[in-house]
């Protein structure tokens, strides 16, 4: 295995989100619509991985089993290639390096952000109208709304910070990913990272933009404790909005920011120690 060093990946995450940045409208968005496939499609895979477990494993160990189902949806992003909103964090990198501007990165995010929520939508219906969630008598369902009610439950600051921590975790996933040469090396780098995000608790606002909405639409068929919380607007506001914040702030001040600040700041000399300053200083004092 050979893998690259942190100053190499910094590079290279320069590179391609100088790519990203400049990339077509309708590129960026068809990408970004497969992002929210893919994510989505691994939010499913977990569900129905998970619906049943805790009849007969630990709640730990079936969070575990969860993550692990979770991180296709990186793995494929990455694999395969799409564009999902919290991973371009990473393009803060391109911006500090100035490569490109503040209004190409804004421009990125959004639509990337708009893909990535279309995409969501259009699996969530794939799984509504095809029945799969009545899976064993339904329980698919209402373990798939029981995890939309929870979401939409959260206080903005609970969420914002577990917001944070995901979209570390995710940009050290793909920070990972770039630093792995082969496949294999590319979905270890992002396994764990992922596997452990889930775990732990915190909140992805790409992959709730397939949670919550699932749940959403399934109000209608199933009942858990606590539906009646589960609205559009609490959709927005007690989940994808502070997570959006959390996500944003973790991907760019835990992990954009610190790396190139250490791997590719330009230490420039103060003017009093340049190094025609100093020559003349010793010949002054020879």
């Amino acid at each position: 295995m050979s893998f690259r060093a942190p100053a190499e990946i910094a590079k290279e995450i320069t590179t391609v989100g100088t790519k990203k940045a400049k990339m077509s409208f309708s590129n960026t968005l068809i990408l970004a619509i497969f992002a929210g496939f893919y994510l989505a499609f691994a939010g499913q895979l977990m569900i129905v991985v998970t619906h049943d477990g805790l009849a007969n494993f630990g709640a730990g160990i079936m969070r575990f089993i969860g993550g692990s189902a979770f991180s296709l949806g990186l793995i494929l992003i990455v694999l395969a290639g799409a564009e999902l909103f919290t991973g371009n964090s990473l393009l803060t990198v391109g911006l500090l390096e100035k490569k490109f501007d503040l209004k190409a990165l804004s421009r990125n995010w959004a639509i990337v952000y708009l893909g990535n929520f279309i995409g969501s939508i259009l699996i969530v219906v794939l799984i509504y109208y095809s029945g799969l969630w009545q899976l064993a008598s339904n329980a698919v369902g209402i373990k798939a709304l029981d995890i939309a009610v929870s979401k939409v439950k959260l206080d903005f600051w609970t969420a914002m910070l577990r917001g944070i921590g995901a979209n570390w975790l995710v940009c050290i996933a793909i920070w990972l990913a770039i630093s792995g040469r082969s496949g294999i090396e590319k979905i270890l780098g992002i396994y764990f990272p992922i596997m452990a995000f889930v775990v732990l608790g915190f909140e992805h606002s790409i992959a709730n933009m397939f949670f919550i909405p699932m749940g959403l639409f399934l109000k209608g068929s199933l009942s858990v404790a606590g539906v009646s919380q589960l609205t559009v607007s609490s959709m927005f506001l007690n989940n994808l909005i502070p997570v959006t914040i959390g996500n944003i702030i973790g991907g760019v001040a835990f992990v954009a920011f610190p790396y190139w600040f250490v791997y590719l700041r330009k230490n420039k000399m103060p003017a009093q120690l340049t190094p025609k300053l100093v020559e003349k200083v010793v010949v002054q004092t020879k």
